[in-house]
């Protein structure tokens, strides 16, 4: 909780959302796809659950306060990383995804080596005596 806002609350969130946002917020809030939700309440929708829908959806709207622009924020901080970021939506080219993705890797594959020399160095087993004492 950061400034006294819950992160996992359920929120609706209009900058994400189709009408209201009642549906991104849902996604978020249990972990989906949003285009999952919107097909889950529109096939609820049309296969015999109409007027329940609809008064289920406008009363989540009514009743959900937007997502703070602090959390947004967060978010946009959080999930601005090239592996788990959809290149579809962003119109980025495959070859500059590609080539994104490489630099990523090369530098995982860095920070790895560095991580392996340092087990299997003395500096690690001097260190993990000492921690021992």
């Amino acid at each position: 909780m950061a400034n006294g806002i819950n992160r996992n609350a359920l929120y609706r969130e209009p900058q994400n959302g189709k009408l209201a946002g009642v549906c991104a917020g849902l996604g978020r809030y249990f972990g989906m796809e949003v285009w999952w939700v919107r097909i889950i309440v529109v096939s609820a929708f049309l296969l015999g659950g109409g007027i329940l829908v609809l008064f289920a959806y406008v009363g989540l709207w009514l009743m959900l306060e937007k997502r703070p622009d602090d959390l947004v924020a967060a978010d946009q901080f959080d999930f601005d990383h090239t592996i788990k970021s959809k290149p579809w939506q962003t119109g980025q080219l495959p070859s500059e995804l590609l080539a994104d993705l490489n630099k990523e890797y090369a530098q995982i594959d860095g920070k790895l080596r560095n991580m392996e020399a340092y087990v299997t160095s003395d500096a690690y087993k001097v260190d993990k005596e000492f921690s021992r004492l």
